[in-house]
């Protein structure tokens, strides 16, 4: 996956939790990131790997999103290695 996909994808995810109270404030409380920091770390890298790894960590939060975006799990898995550059593609 290039990584403008993955960036498209964790930005999308990022939409997911932002739109919903419950899910961006367990995201915040989690990560220990605190609202006035996010419009200087929406754009990084690292941050929206962290949007995916959130992701991956909850089975629901996950399927829902994929429903939701019209996308595979296997996708989320495969733009966070892109973010990550951890590499190895999946099926």
């Amino acid at each position: 996956m290039d990584e403008a996909t993955a960036e498209d994808i964790a930005a999308r995810a990022f939409g997911f939790l932002a739109e919903d109270g419950v899910r961006i404030t367990r995201f915040l409380s989690l990560t220990g990131i605190g609202p006035e920091a996010l419009p200087a770390l929406a754009g990084e890298r690292a941050f929206l790997a962290g949007v995916l790894d959130h992701l991956m960590g909850d089975d629901a939060l996950i399927l829902t999103f994929c429903a939701n975006a019209g996308i595979e799990p296997r996708d989320v898995l495969r733009a966070h290695r892109a973010l990550t550059g951890r590499g190895g593609e999946t099926p």
